[in-house]
This record gives C-alpha cells, sequence and structure tokens, in this order.
C-alpha cells in the first residue's frame, strides 16, 4: 500500500517546519520507501508497517504540540510493489509520448 500524509502541529503558531520535521524524521528512519513533498509524504509498504509509521510520526508531533491534524490518503493494492517509482514512471512515459 501506498499511503500519503499530512501531520499538522495545531496551537504552536504558524512557522511548523520544526515540528513537520520531525515526523519527516520518523518516516525516513523508517526504512521504508518514501517521499516527502511540499504538502505530503508517501511511504509505501504493508499495511501494518505503514500504520505504524504513520502512528508514530503523529506521535512524534504530538509530544511537542496540544493538537495533530492528520490528513491520510490511501491506495491498498496487494498486487503492486514499488508503486511510488511506477506510478510516476507512468506518468512521465504518457508525457514523453
Amino acid at each position: 500500500m501506498i499511503v500519503a500524509f499530512s501531520v499538522t502541529p495545531l496551537g504552536v503558531g504558524e512557522s511548523v517546519g520544526e515540528y513537520v520535521a520531525e515526523a519527516v524524521r520518523v518516516v525516513r528512519e523508517s526504512g521504508l520507501p518514501n517521499r516527502t513533498d511540499a504538502m505530503f509524504t508517501s511511504v509505501e509498504g504493508e499495511w501494518d508497517e505503514v500504520m505504524d509509521v504513520v502512528r508514530r510520526a503523529v506521535d512524534a508531533v504530538a509530544a511537542r504540540a496540544p493538537r495533530v491534524s492528520l490528513v491520510l490518503k490511501a491506495d491498498v493494492r496487494a498486487d503492486v510493489t514499488d508503486g511510488l517509482t511506477g506510478k510516476v514512471e507512468t506518468i512521465e512515459r504518457h508525457l514523453g509520448a
């Protein structure tokens, strides 16, 4: 599965980069394939391991913020591996045609 998620600390002011970095650190240290862009972090793996990473990322932010918002979108598809790369390559191939 691929999960795209965004963790936002609330009640800490306008500058939240240092809080979000803690969530991204958890994802990167997980060893699972991942990507971070301006809006979401995507992580790929089995259901339990991906959801554990999301939970730990939220917990990392919640340890420093009084409230946390989580937005999550999941693509649950058992027959696909390396979807993070494969999906983008498919789009790029169509764009180059």
